[in-house]
């Protein structure tokens, strides 16, 4: 299906797209180049790639794994690239990485993705059904089709960090305000941060080899593009790393104070227990079946009665005078 556009009467190149019966795979032809793209790929997608593209069969079924790690595969005539990048889950409070394969030639991008990362979907679809776009983004070659990929899917990045800075700062004010379930919440920013880290780590390493292996698939130096994307993933870096100290911090100092709040409720409890002691031994004296002073024989209940609870008010008042001189209390 061709569609051409005009613009500020230019005619923009018309793009064919196709669509694969009975597979999750779609097809954009601009001029020269086209991007294949496989949604929730199986066997029947990665048998027809094979079939058309004669890609290795071991990175095909790379394409499947949901444990490869990133890398990339260099061949005579494509580059196999594997990335993961964060999606947040709400649910589960966290990031989890989502595998995106690339399969780069001279004259093709083939993405293998499991269409949970909305700007490789957006993009897609914006090059399927906007010739401007189209042209815009695959209008030079296979290397800038794939520059453009990597950094949207980069700068997808920055919105998980301003949730987790969001929820640092709630951390924070949970921690020192010491409110309830500030333990858990901090355990689960803190292996939120884990994980990113985990995932943005091989990826700087991954993409600061991959522009001089599209070299040779492009006359236009892609290195100044490629240098702002890493310079965007060095900055979501080092915010992760600072992140990671602050959270340790946060960690350590619930702890502290949780501590406090128990010594301190062990402290008081520990005194009315000392009182008590002293009260309780006070008060056995009389309840032994002999004659005391002020004891109920000499002098009847009344008298004794007074003589307990004077006894006792001064004892226990001398015992939390002594702790407030030791500044116990």
């Amino acid at each position: 299906m061709a569609v051409p556009r005009v613009k500020k009467g230019k005619i923009v190149a018309a793009q064919e797209v196709r669509k694969e019966e009975g597979l999750n795979i779609e097809a954009i032809t601009y001029g020269e180049l086209t991007w294949v793209n496989v949604e929730q790929p199986t066997t029947l997608e990665t048998d027809y790639l094979a079939q058309t593209y004669l890609f290795n069969q071991l990175d095909l079924d790379d394409c499947l794994s949901r444990r490869q790690r990133p890398k990339i595969d260099e061949y005579e005539d494509y580059l196999f690239v594997v990335l993961h990048f964060p999606k947040w889950y709400k649910e589960l409070q966290i990031a989890r990485p989502s595998q995106v394969s690339m399969f780069i030639g001279r004259k093709y991008v083939v993405t293998v993705h499991a269409g949970e990362l909305t700007p490789l979907v957006r993009l897609f679809e914006g090059c399927r059904e906007n010739a401007v776009v189209c042209q815009r983004n695959m209008g030079r070659t296979s290397a800038f089709l794939a520059y453009r990929i990597i950094d949207l899917l980069v700068d997808y990045c920055f919105p998980i960090m301003d949730k987790i800075l969001s929820q640092m700062e709630n951390a924070e004010d949970a921690v020192f305000d010491e409110m309830a379930e500030t333990a858990r919440d901090v355990a689960v920013l803190r292996r939120d941060i884990i994980a990113q880290r985990r995932i943005i780590w091989p990826l700087r390493t991954i993409i600061g080899e991959l522009e001089p292996k599209l070299r040779k698939f492009t006359a236009r130096n892609l290195g100044p593009l490629f240098g702002d994307t890493l310079d965007h993933l060095n900055k979501i870096w080092d915010t992760l790393d600072e992140c990671k100290e602050i959270i340790e911090v946060y960690k350590d100092s619930d702890e502290a104070l949780g501590t406090q709040r128990i010594n301190s409720i062990l402290r008081i409890l520990t005194i009315i227990t000392a009182i008590g002691t002293v009260l309780t031994a006070l008060t056995s004296f009389y309840g032994m079946n002999v004659p005391l002073p002020g004891g109920a024989n000499p002098g009847g209940w009344t008298y004794s009665w007074i003589i307990h609870l004077v006894a006792a008010l001064v004892v226990g008042g001398a015992m939390l005078y002594y702790f407030h001189r030791k500044h116990w209390i």
